[in-house]
């Protein structure tokens, strides 16, 4: 296959090129533009970023012995940083969006996140034979999303000049909520031991949900001159900060590995097939959507991610004695490194087909 022309709604120039990629690390030079890059390509520029090799540095530390943790309250400091410095980006940006703009998108964001854990609960329950708590637990991860894998996609197309839409973090914020709550609604037809009421107040007032919708409200109401002021704490240093909090990340993964080894294959084999499945699924949906080529990747990402933050804090109120380490290491150690290497670059490889 020849050169030919860019492919529509993509920069001019190749994104991969030595120039684009260039932060300080040598970087081998793409020169050849094709009509859809290599997923290999992208997998590889995608790999030698600092975020994803800060996530590799905390994992080999952890399986050499090396404690890289970084010690409490720093990660839970940090994913707070991370988290309203995301919604105040998403508000500045809503606050000039058209709301015709996002109604398809966000009536598309609650249909998917009501499928998701429902399609997972019922594939673990009925065909790997998990107990339905467990299964439960399982559809409440991976019905939610990651911030921090949004993050990462939302960074891979900016350095790609791929162009997003300015309101994905009011859609991720809107994917939080229905995955667990859909699951705990099966987990309390299916099984009497478990506290509805209480998990419904965790998942609506959570840390997570609160940072992301109130940092939306702030960015939204302060506008570009609220944006302006607060950007060199919230802007400038976020790459930094994301790296200190992937390399803790990575180093809790690593932890966890010996814990997915005894959880069974059907738990591998489903952490490995999720993000196949459900990220095309969730980039069809959101180019249908219409979102842009960039826009609809970053979609596939967030529904192809699971939940660490907001799902574990419910599901240890709601099924106290579900064993969530099953599927916090599931999210962590499989599908989450899976994303970063070879999930994002492949999500924006099939958004590019169907854009």
């Amino acid at each position: 296959m020849g050169r030919g022309p860019h492919p529509p709604n993509s920069p001019a120039e190749d994104p991969y090129s030595h120039k684009n990629l260039d932060s300080g690390w040598p970087i081998p030079e793409f020169s050849f533009y094709y009509q859809g890059v290599s997923v290999l390509t992208l997998a590889r520029s995608n790999l030698l970023s600092p975020p994803v090799l800060s996530f590799g540095l905390g994992m080999f530390g952890t399986r050499v012995k090396s404690d890289l943790k970084l010690p409490s309250p720093l990660p839970t400091l940090l994913s707070t940083y991370l988290l309203l410095a995301i919604g105040l980006k998403g508000g500045a940006a809503l606050a000039k969006a058209d709301v015709g703009d996002l109604a398809l998108p966000a009536l598309a964001t609650i249909a998917i996140g009501c499928l998701i854990p429902a399609v997972t609960f019922f594939v673990l329950q009925r065909i790997a034979r998990m107990p339905i708590t467990a299964a439960a637990a399982m559809a409440a991860f991976y019905g939610s999303v990651s911030a921090v894998t949004f993050t990462a996609a939302m960074t891979f197309m900016e350095r790609g000049g791929y162009k997003v839409e300015g309101f994905l973090p009011s859609l991720l914020a809107i994917l939080e909520i229905p995955g667990i709550i859909v699951a705990l609604l099966l987990a309390a037809r299916y099984s009497a031991n478990m506290k509805l009421g209480p998990a419904l107040h965790e998942v609506l007032t959570g840390r997570s949900i609160l940072l992301l919708g109130g940092g939306l409200v702030i960015g939204a109401l302060s506008g570009a001159d609220g944006a302006e002021r607060i950007a060199p704490f919230f802007v400038t240093p976020f790459q930094g900060i994301l790296v200190l909090f992937l390399l803790d990340l990575g180093a809790r993964a690593g932890d966890g590995l010996g814990e997915l080894r005894r959880s069974g294959p059907a738990v591998i084999a489903f952490a490995l097939a999720a993000p196949l499945v459900f990220g095309p699924f969730g980039v069809t949906v959101g180019t249908l959507a219409g979102l842009s080529v960039g826009g609809a990747a970053v979609f596939g990402a967030m529904t192809a991610s699971a939940s660490y933050i907001a799902a574990p804090a419910a599901v240890r109120v709601a099924l106290p004695d579900v064993d969530i380490a099953v599927p916090l290491t599931a999210a962590l150690a499989i599908t989450f490194p899976f994303n970063l290497v070879i999930g994002i670059p492949l999500y924006l490889e099939i958004a590019k087909l169907l854009g």
